[in-house]
């Protein structure tokens, strides 16, 4: 059998194309879930707790909230952002168009909620992308909150 000698660098680039031709491409570790960029489920209940205090004190909005149950409606969005950030949870409540249903939420209403939200989001110093990408789970759910 013949002995195959290669020089240094072209071992190297051998092995390299052989692991990368074989379907062996290094990848970089995957980011970790907005969940865990954002401190898990206690950071995400300490985050609600404080933006559910701040909508309360809202003239803009608080109204709506005035018969409801500050701290079910925080575990219940608590609950919500974990399972929507890629976390453990499994949000129990009913879904946001049937609890919103007949409340005529306008969407100047429901920017102030999420205004209230971002103020908290940077009052516990959520870096810009998870602030963005948080804003825009909840951004998402405008369709079946405004107007029902």
């Amino acid at each position: 059998m013949p002995k195959y000698r290669f020089p240094p660098r072209a071992w190297l680039s051998a092995v390299l194309a052989g692991l990368l031709g074989a379907g062996c491409a290094l990848q970089p570790a995957p980011e970790p879930s907005l969940y865990l960029r954002l401190g898990g489920k206690p950071a995400i209940e300490a985050l609600m707790a404080d933006a559910i205090a701040t909508i309360a004190a809202d003239p803009r909005i608080q109204r709506r909230f005035g018969s409801i149950d500050g701290r079910e409606l925080k575990d219940k969005l608590a609950e919500l952002i974990c399972a929507r950030t890629g976390g453990p949870c499994v949000y129990t409540g009913r879904n946001m168009a049937d609890v919103h249903e007949g409340m005529h939420i306008r969407d100047d209403e429901f920017d102030s909620l999420v205004e209230d939200i971002a103020k908290s989001l940077d009052k516990f110093k959520v870096p810009a992308a998870e602030k963005r990408e948080a804003l825009a789970l909840l951004y998402q759910m405008r369709s079946a909150i405004v107007g029902h």
